[in-house]
């Protein structure tokens, strides 16, 4: 009888310890990605724009154009033809039309922000959006090293 209550009372923890270790490398992932965002763009000031809120859409894709034109999401750069690719891969997978975010900096020349436009109007997406800042906290209203040339 004392044998068989030792084999009873072995547990195996091995399906737990599993679990476990992918919770962790998905949060691990997870929070990687949130934090990809590259800090030197700086964004345009748009006061009376609406705001934004944590509420947005899961599938929504952030391209962001830098002030020399280079794309990248997620801090990722890449060129014009992988961003169509992975456009087009988005698109497979979801059916069709994702939100598009575009955040360029203030900087960068209309061509650049227009080629990614293109890109995504010629797949077919068209809910494409456009970050901007409502005020800047630490400069009142103004970008650092911007000149106050619009007054």
């Amino acid at each position: 009888m004392a044998k068989r209550r030792a084999e009873m009372a072995e547990l195996n923890l091995t399906p737990m310890i599993d679990v476990v270790f992918q919770l962790i490398i998905f949060f691990i992932v997870t929070v990687k990605m949130n934090e990809e965002i590259n800090e030197d763009i700086i964004l345009e000031d748009a006061p009376h724009g609406p705001v934004i809120t944590s509420d947005t859409d899961p599938r929504t894709l952030i391209i962001e154009v830098d002030r020399r034109g280079r794309i990248s999401i997620n801090n990722v750069p890449m060129s014009q033809g992988r961003l169509r690719k992975i456009l087009v891969g988005r698109w497979n997978r979801y059916h069709g039309a994702f939100p598009v975010m575009i955040r360029a900096d203030y900087r960068s020349q209309h061509q650049h922000v227009r080629s990614v436009m293109d890109i995504c109007s010629s797949i077919g997406l068209w809910r494409i959006n456009f970050v901007a800042v409502q005020e800047h906290k630490a400069t009142a209203g103004r970008h650092k090293g911007r000149k106050d040339r619009y007054r």
